[in-house]
């Protein structure tokens, strides 16, 4: 491994890759190290029997604004602009329609009230109204959208995601992994399978230790997920307790994603979805037969994909295909097969999903985005103040992470 550098790179997912792309062609010289033995963190994009499923991020969220969108479009990948089925139920199965619709008005009134009349407490639960008939479902999708339930969500933070969105979803046929993965500059040295054991910054230089040698380098970009940050599998300097525990305050939720693979004949249709139960807070929801290919991708949240780690993925495969059973009879059991499960909580090198805020801690975000002594600058979903949790989001603090350390070494020349 190269010994010195002038900008290392830690973490090689979409705002690692970014920062790599901003600096690549500066006459900087760059070296990004990555922990997993693959490129993206939590851009993957698997393929198993000739089904490319995406593990990690799938869809291209706020896609009119989303840069992602037009790099694919510049490097030839296809956009899928359809419009998304998440918010549709099939058939109305699992409940009458009377009861799905009141479910989605809960969900509306709820997320309304954020906005006209947040609560004091900045607790997310404390805008639902007390005896909601349908806070199961509100707390499966505060599972599924911030990986937490409503307890544990902050409301500024909700609001700030929310407001900032289109809410226009596109998706690439190829994958949202393969995309991001795809784009790695050339001319960047990566090191995988590189896991960071210590970070120094006791003399003029940063030092990286691996197990591979010790990398010294005039500015850092840190871009590893917050569950790294505040946690002990990298020895931090005590003179970064402030971004730990920012990172703290940032947790990462919970949330997986399930494949079943359709085998024979079955009644799914394709580009269609389905919600398990609405009285089950951990419940899975469907999306069934992306771009036509003959596989269910169930997306867990929160409790349910808490229950994947604690329970096993034979468990989650056969919780899932069980609801699938009760919403379109047995006929279906033979039909599915399971096929492929993310493990993003039980990933040292990750640990969860994407952030959310704890209550109170909004201002966590724009914290963990400070840089240190012009030398360690941070990027990361986490440090993006409204487009966390998103590629996207991701990509934009990598560059803005960028910016930051060329400026810095740029000035120490004058």
């Amino acid at each position: 491994m190269t010994h010195a550098c002038d900008i290392a790179i830690i973490g090689a997912g979409a705002a690692g890759i970014g920062a790599a792309r901003r600096l690549a062609g500066r006459g900087l010289s760059i070296v990004v190290l990555e922990a997993l033995p693959r490129l993206g963190g939590r851009a993957w994009t698997a393929t198993t029997r000739g089904l490319s499923l995406d593990l990690g991020c799938g869809w291209l969220h706020s896609a009119d604004r989303n840069p992602w969108a037009r790099i694919a479009e510049t490097a030839g990948f296809r956009l899928d602009r359809r419009r998304s089925a998440w918010d549709q139920q099939f058939g109305d199965l699992g409940a009458a329609p009377a009861d799905w619709e009141a479910a989605g008005a809960a969900f509306d009134t709820w997320s309304r009230s954020l906005v006209d009349e947040p609560p004091a407490s900045d607790r997310a639960i404390d805008a639902v109204e007390r005896g909601e008939r349908w806070l199961a479902y509100l707390q499966a999708l505060s599972g599924y959208i911030s990986g937490d339930e409503l307890e544990r969500i902050s409301t500024a933070d909700y609001v700030a995601y929310d407001s900032a969105s289109t809410y226009l979803n596109w998706r690439l046929p190829a994958g949202y992994g393969t995309l991001i993965t795809s784009r790695f500059p050339a001319d960047v040295a990566l090191h995988l399978a590189t896991p960071v054991q210590r970070l120094d910054i006791n003399g003029p230089a940063v030092e990286l230790v691996t197990h591979r040698g010790t990398l010294r380098c005039r500015a850092a970009i840190i871009t590893v997920s917050t569950h790294v940050l505040a946690g002990e599998a990298i020895s931090w300097p005590s003179a970064l307790a402030p971004w730990r525990e920012a990172a703290a305050r940032l947790p990462l939720g919970w949330n997986e994603k399930l494949f079943l693979e359709i085998v024979g004949a079955s009644p799914f249709e394709a580009e269609t979805h389905v919600h398990g139960d609405l009285h089950d807070p951990a419940s899975g929801t469907y999306y069934i037969r992306p771009f036509d290919q003959a596989v269910i991708e169930c997306f867990l949240g929160g409790a349910g994909a808490r229950r994947v780690l604690t329970e096993g993925t034979d468990a989650a495969f056969a919780h899932a295909t069980d609801q699938l059973v009760g919403l379109f009879g047995g006929d279906v059991r033979r039909a599915l097969r399971p096929a492929l499960a993310s493990a993003w909580g039980a990933t040292p090198a990750i640990g969860g999903g994407y952030s959310h805020a704890l209550p109170g801690h909004r201002t966590a975000r724009d914290q963990i985005a400070r840089p240190f002594e012009e030398r360690l600058f941070f990027a990361g979903e986490a440090t993006h103040s409204t487009d966390f949790s998103t590629a996207h989001g991701a990509l934009l603090s990598g560059i803005r992470a960028a910016d930051e350390a060329a400026g810095a070494l740029s000035g120490k020349r004058q």
